[in-house]
């Protein structure tokens, strides 16, 4: 398929761009140029950190490590090996972080075929399912670089306290954790006190941009990747990184720039197919957090397959991803990429990283903070203190409550195409499902029917997990957005021990919170509570299908 590309590639130690000469020459002057001929790739490659401007210099200046951490990250090889030998039979990892935490070893896991089990929810349901799970063959792997997560500590007390349910002393669960956090963090105190093992990470380097230093490695690691190849990968790219020509990174970044400033500021991800399982999802963090600030940014967008409803339109970018050299083949019906980015997965995070921050100096945003995302979060700890805000649906249809705002008509099609209604021409519709992701993993399928339906971009996120990811844009970036939040039933709720709150009553809270955030905005906002889940998936999902022009 790269004979598709007008724009030729770019390439450099098996990591090829496709097109992004044709997207950089759609603007009136060359993005590429202006970068070049500020000196901007040599800059950033020697992490000169006013790049971004004053106000984010002193950010960046702690925030650069991850243009060379593969290197720091090989000081953990010796480490992580005697670490996997002294677990011994312990071959069943449970991931317990959020974001940059847990979705790239997530990402390495599946393309490896070494499965980790990543808790990155507080759903009670999928959070008994992890712990009923081998738990005699479980190590815990607590990963959260603030060592505050709300997730991560309640993940760690419920596994702490089913260790001791299941016979061990005090200091045989202890040494069941493996906790990866940075230097000086009350984590790194709170493993001291359980007898934890303990791999300190990279404290130069942000959590979305973390995926080679310790969070990410750890974990595959001790599933059984070879974590050794991946630094390879990145470091063999590292050179081409400092230049003006043959440099991938440069021309992906210059090409998300150049589209993200003349219209097309919403990025369409899709495999090819070629090898990589799952990349968009840590792309869509990595994006979404690091450019929706201060009103602008860019909307990245995972979708299914390369015909899936949505994976285009007049203000989207549309790219592919694989692990192939070359993009793998567009299926019939399917729309042919603006971009292709293609090579081993190791560089693959680091020319999605580097390219990042180019997108963030085009943009004249700071890709190193995250100014919004504590806004939920302290909604919520007010909320699980106070209690949950009173409130009565609009109405019921057989297994779904309706919450919305006056004026929003009777029944749930009517509600739907409300909401959908109030999709501006350059919006977006964000789905927010704070349920069970394995469980109840057909509510995904919302995505694609309700992008036929809208003619719009339409996001899809868990949650809480999509808060540590495009939860930055949703507040942060262009208040273009419609909401629609999907809430379940709790049957079996699950207390967080040493808490005074149970997984449900935290999930409840962090929906709400979320809920708050988005309303005080005045963005169009509509809820669903599904008071049989598998029922009001199966409804929401035929009235979708069912909805008028």
């Amino acid at each position: 398929m790269s004979d598709f590309f007008d724009g030729g590639v770019e390439a450099a130690a098996g990591l090829a761009v496709y097109g992004a000469q044709t997207v950089d020459a759609s603007a009136a002057a060359s993005t590429r140029a202006a970068l070049v001929g500020a000196g901007v790739p040599g800059l950033l490659a020697q992490k000169d950190p006013t790049l971004w401007g004053p106000d984010a210099e002193a950010e960046a200046k702690i925030r650069l490590g991850w243009l060379d951490t593969f290197r720091r990250s090989r000081e953990l090889l010796p480490q992580l090996a005697e670490l996997r030998a002294e677990l011994g039979d312990l071959d069943h990892v449970v991931l317990a972080g959020m974001g940059g935490s847990s979705l790239a070893p997530e990402v390495i896991s599946r393309t490896m075929g070494k499965p980790v089990t990543v808790l990155d929810t507080t759903d009670p349901g999928q959070v008994s399912a992890a712990l009923g799970d081998r738990l005699d063959r479980t190590v815990v792997v607590v990963a959260s670089k603030s060592g505050g997560t709300v997730e991560t500590d309640s993940h760690r007390r419920a596994y702490w306290q089913a260790f001791l349910d299941a016979g061990l002393s005090e200091a045989e669960a202890g040494r069941r954790f493996v906790v990866v956090t940075d230097p000086g963090s009350p984590l790194a105190t709170t493993a001291e006190e359980m007898g934890a093992f303990v791999v300190l990470a990279d404290p130069q380097v942000g959590g979305r941009y973390s995926a080679l230093t310790a969070f990410g490695l750890v974990p595959s690691a001790l599933a059984g990747v070879d974590v050794a190849e991946l630094l390879d990968q990145a470091e063999a790219l590292s050179p081409a990184l400092g230049g003006d020509k043959d440099n991938p990174g440069l021309a992906l970044g210059a090409a998300l720039g150049a589209a993200a400033t003349t219209g097309r500021d919403k990025v369409a991800l899709v495999s090819d197919g070629t090898g990589i399982e799952g990349l968009g999802d840590w792309i869509e963090q990595l994006i979404a957090e690091s450019t929706g600030k201060d009103g602008v940014g860019i909307l990245p967008v995972v979708v299914e397959a390369p015909d899936s409803p949505g994976v285009d339109g007049p203000d989207v970018l549309t790219v592919t991803v694989g692990g192939a050299s070359e993009p793998g083949t567009v299926p019939g019906g399917g729309v042919r990429p603006d971009l292709a980015v293609n090579g081993p997965l190791g560089a693959q995070f680091l020319v999605w990283e580097y390219a990042t921050a180019i997108a963030g100096r085009v943009l004249d945003i700071d890709p190193f903070n995250q100014p919004n995302v504590t806004e939920s979060k302290e909604n919520t700890k007010r909320i699980l203190a106070a209690g949950p805000p009173s409130e009565s649906p609009a109405f019921a249809e057989a297994a779904i409550e309706v919450y919305g705002p006056d004026g929003v008509p009777g029944g749930l099609a009517g509600a739907l195409r409300w909401l959908i209604d109030r999709v501006d021409a350059d919006g977006y519709l964000a789905v927010m499902a704070y349920l069970d992701r394995f469980g109840d993993a057909d509510a995904a399928a919302v995505r694609p029917l309700l992008a036929t339906a809208a003619g719009r971009p339409v996001t899809f996120g868990w949650g809480p997990r999509f808060l540590h990811s495009t939860g930055q844009y949703h507040k942060g970036g262009p208040q273009v957005g419609a909401f629609l939040q999907i809430t379940g039933a709790v049957t079996d709720d699950l207390p967080v021990p040493g808490r005074p709150y149970t997984f449900g009553e935290l999930q409840a809270a962090q929906a709400a919170g979320d809920r708050e955030a988005l309303a005080g905005r005045g963005r169009p906002l509509l809820r669903l509570h599904l008071t049989d889940r598998t029922a009001g998936v199966a409804q929401l999902l035929d009235t979708i299908r069912n909805l008028p022009g």
